[in-house]
């Protein structure tokens, strides 16, 4: 202990230290700290740490420093605010010169190669051989010569010498087998596998994602370089798989989660190159058996895309490139599509038409799967919206199986269903993303119901179409129903809350009432009354506008009365609205329309009606006035 120093004072100060020392190591995980620093301060040098210097044992009675005043209730000292001053944004000068010149000088150098090699080739300089064994070994003295400038601090340009000696290799490779036929094209095949795999494996060792790139560059090159015009579909999606398989190793070991796009895109090209070149329905087994491979290497890979890594408190969505968050949200989007759309077309081709339904089921259990299997070691958590996107996929496939199956007033009583098990789903996990899905597809019933519902029957409502109108009325009261029960909870967008889905699937509810009933009733008189001249025409008018009119009346005195004995205003509004326009419908419409005795049978209905609904209102026999004017 210090002579004059409280030991209070000796503690807290031992405490600071502790928690600065944990504070600085916390950041030092968090990559936030610059680990030189950290090594000067381990070292001794520029040490942010308070010295406090320690006694010296005195020759002599020296006078003791007074003791500062430490008060019991002073609060502990605060930490430093240890703040990193963010990395200055590079100018468009240091850009212009550090990577557009270094791509162009790269490009420029491997054309010049090329024009070297023609030059040579024109005059007879060289023979083939020497042409070929000139490239490989200046190649290859590139790549060893790129190490130098790598040791030395000056990465960035190590990895364009890397890529400038890697296409030499290639072009060598290339000339020796197209051009001078030296060598067969398996072996140059072999050659330029092995300087792909020799790249990947020096990118993964010094952590360098552009000369990852490069690999994957040249490796997507490859096929294309000692082509020969042929059909070898199993050796060239064999080699484009292992290609793929490569990719998702890497980026499950390093956060390098755009060479995922490269691989995708070089996939893409080269199964619709082949596809529209060389595809035959009896090459439908293999064919289908590789685009299954690729499909579930890109459909997995955004589970084991690595991320940087972070304590569990911290949100890692803060922290990941843009390029991870489209491998999580755009890449899934697009296998989904063109791995349905290349299965479909296999069925297409092969006349399997009947499976095509089961097709899209088959791809809406696999995304349903995909969001049940546990995050375990590299089987990591769905990121981001990538569950979301999951569960979208697999409504969207449902949703494609119905009309793929079903035809008609089918493919509506189908998105009927679906809608309102999707709406109860979302009841029971308090999904909002469900929730969304199922109103849009009972937004596409509704538009399927207008659209695709089967001709009148000159039964009425005995038939088709009233069948499924009515189909379309349950399932809006179930989800009614289900809206009205649901627990309400919090969410910004008002369309999707609970109270308002039930208000709008009961007002649709009634809508869809007064459409099938009108529509039954317009059915009927037309095929009673309506024979093809003027006066039948007449007649049919006056009959179907006074049942119009008696309609309205009765629907909207029963909405009236569910109104009162429920205590629901919505229920009342809507009966009043209906009165209203029947009152509109006599006055202008049946005047001109009926006949004399319909027409006094409809105002004396219409009286009768209104004075009873004003008598209910005036004697308040539901006491609406002490809920003022409204029930809850």
């Amino acid at each position: 202990m210090n002579p004059g120093i409280p030991s209070s004072f000796e503690d807290e100060l031992r405490e600071l230290r502790q928690r600065i020392q944990r504070l600085e190591e916390a950041l030092a995980r968090h990559k936030i700290l610059d680990d030189r620093w950290l090594g000067e301060k381990q070292h001794g040098v520029n040490s942010p740490q308070p010295v406090v210097s320690q006694p010296v044992p005195p020759s002599g009675p020296i006078p003791l420093p007074s003791a500062p005043q430490v008060e019991s209730n002073a609060a502990p000292p605060s930490l430093p605010n240890l703040q990193v001053e963010p990395q200055p944004e590079r100018s468009l000068e240091s850009r212009i010169g550090s990577q557009w010149f270094n791509r162009i000088g790269i490009l420029a150098v491997l054309i010049g190669m090329a024009c070297f090699l023609k030059l040579a080739i024109d005059n007879h300089w060289i023979g083939p051989l020497g042409r070929v064994l000139i490239g490989l070994l200046a190649g290859a003295a590139l790549i060893v010569w790129s190490e130098r400038f790598r040791a030395r601090g000056y990465a960035a340009f190590s990895y364009s010498l890397k890529s400038i000696g890697s296409g030499t290799l290639y072009l060598s490779l290339w000339a020796a087998f197209s051009l001078y036929q030296l060598i067969p094209g398996s072996v140059a095949f072999v050659a330029m596998i092995a300087i792909t795999a020799f790249n990947g494996y020096l990118s993964w060792v010094q952590d360098a994602e552009l000369l990852a790139v490069y690999a994957i560059a040249g490796g997507f090159s490859t096929p294309m370089l000692v082509s020969t015009g042929e059909n070898h579909e199993v050796a060239l999606f064999s080699y484009m798989l292992l290609l793929d398989v490569a990719v998702l190793l890497l980026v499950a070991l390093r956060p390098w989660s755009r060479l995922l796009f490269g691989a995708f895109v070089g996939t893409i090209f080269y199964v619709a190159g082949w596809a529209f070149s060389f595809y035959t329905h009896q090459q439908a087994a293999p064919t289908a058996f590789f685009i299954a491979c690729f499909f579930l290497v890109f459909a997995l890979a955004p589970r084991l895309i690595r991320l940087a890594d972070f304590d569990e408190e911290i949100d890692p969505a803060r922290y990941t490139s843009a390029w991870d968050k489209l491998a999580t949200i755009l890449l899934p989007i697009l296998n989904a599509a063109l791995g349905f759309m290349a299965f479909y077309q296999l069925l297409e081709s092969t006349g399997a038409k009947w499976a095509q339904p089961w097709l899209a089921v088959l791809f809406a259990a696999f995304y349903l799967l995909l969001m049940r299997l546990p995050a375990r070691g590299r089987w990591r958590s769905s990121p981001f919206l990538l569950s979301d996107l999951h569960l979208a996929a697999a409504v969207v496939f449902l949703t494609i199986a119905i009309p793929l199956q079903a035809s008609g007033r089918w493919i509506t009583v189908g998105w009927l269903a679906e809608g309102a098990a999707l709406l109860w789903v979302a009841s029971r996990t308090r999904s909002v993303l469900v929730r969304a899905l199922a109103i849009l597809c009972l937004a596409l019933a509704l538009v399927a119901l207008v659209t695709l519902n089967p001709d009148a029957s000159l039964r009425p409502f005995i038939n088709q179409r009233f069948a499924t109108w009515l189909c379309a009325i349950t399932a809006f009261a179930c989800v009614a129903f289900i809206a009205s029960r649901a627990l309400p909870e919090e969410n910004r967008d008002p369309i999707l809350q609970w109270p308002n889905i039930a208000a709008a699937a009961a007002l649709l509810l009634n809508v869809l009432i007064l459409a099938a009933i009108s529509l039954e009733i317009h059915a009927y008189w037309w095929n009673h009354r309506w024979q093809g001249n003027l006066e039948d025409y007449n007649e049919y008018k006056m009959y179907a506008q006074f049942t119009y009119s008696a309609f309205f009346m009765a629907f909207g005195a029963i909405l009236l009365a569910l109104g009162f004995s429920r205590h629901s205003a919505f229920l009342r509004w809507q009966a009043l609205i209906l009165l209203a326009i029947s009152i509109g419908k006599v006055f202008l419409v049946d005047v001109s329309e009926l006949s004399q005795g319909y027409r006094i049978l409809s105002f004396l209905g219409l009286g009768a009606l209104l004075l009873g609904v004003s008598f209910v209102y005036q004697r308040d026999w539901f006491h609406l006035r002490e809920h003022g004017g409204h029930a809850s």
